[in-house]
């Protein structure tokens, strides 16, 4: 009898542990993003968080069979929500860049972002060059400013740089002919004209590019392994794909 108690024992507080411990649940991943930047993570007229990397993380986090929670943070501090562990990653159109990996702890690259240049469909401006005595827009305060500035010859040869407070306003004066072109970040421009298909054009010509990637804690490397692990099937599955056109028109994952 002693003998039996001490095995219902052993098994009771065994369960107990199991349950403490989480058991059966899925850990949770929480992730840090602006839910104010379409098409990669903002709120729908319900209020919902949607976007492109919202679609991504869900899918992800699915395969790892771990609950996802979405945390509007202030940008700006994204990093110091990330190491407090306010958050556990993030993953909102994320720039790789040297100096952030110096406190981050990134996935590869899964999408390039671009500044690429639109245009109207029968447009006769087919690269940079074409751009010469052209009026060209550019939403005012944007990366892409930076980016047009960086090749002053190019930037000097235009007829006028129009600057918009956004580019839905710049589309509209593409499409009535009011500026010939529009520099944009691609993720943003391609998103837009999805919505308009057969009205505009994006040129192979851009101006210059960078790569997004999940961002996490320096030490969380087993969650970057498995994390990665599930990015890559999905890239080769065909999913990442998918949902990039959904959002895009067409697949741009890297």
């Amino acid at each position: 009898m002693r003998k039996f108690f001490l095995i219902a024992l052993t098994v009771l507080l065994a369960a107990l542990l199991l349950v403490g411990c989480g058991g059966s649940q899925p850990k949770k991943i929480v992730v840090g993003l602006d839910d104010n930047f379409p098409p990669m993570g903002f709120r729908d007229e319900k209020n919902n968080i949607i976007g492109f990397d919202v679609d991504m993380a869900k899918e992800a986090t699915k395969r790892l069979g771990m609950a996802v929670e979405f945390k509007p943070i202030d940008w700006s501090s994204k990093e110091a929500e990330l190491s407090s562990k306010r958050v556990d990653v993030l993953w909102n159109g994320l720039t790789i860049t040297e100096k952030r990996k110096e406190n981050i702890l990134f996935t590869k690259p899964y999408m390039e972002n671009k500044q690429v240049i639109i245009v109207t469909a029968n447009s006769k401006v087919k690269g940079k060059a074409d751009l010469a005595g052209k009026a060209v827009g550019v939403q005012d305060g944007s990366s892409s400013v930076d980016a047009i500035t960086k090749e002053a010859a190019i930037l000097k040869s235009f007829k006028e740089l129009k600057k918009y407070p956004d580019n839905v306003a710049a589309l509209l004066d593409l499409k009535a002919g009011r500026i010939e072109a529009l520099v944009v970040d691609e993720i943003v421009g391609r998103y837009y004209i999805a919505k308009k298909p057969g009205d505009y054009a994006v040129l192979s010509d851009h101006f210059g590019a960078e790569e997004y990637g999940v961002g996490l804690r320096k030490d969380d490397k087993e969650l970057l392994t498995k994390l990665q692990k599930a990015l890559d099937e999905m890239k080769q599955d065909g999913t990442s794909a998918k949902i990039s056109k959904q959002w895009f028109g067409e697949n741009i994952v890297k």
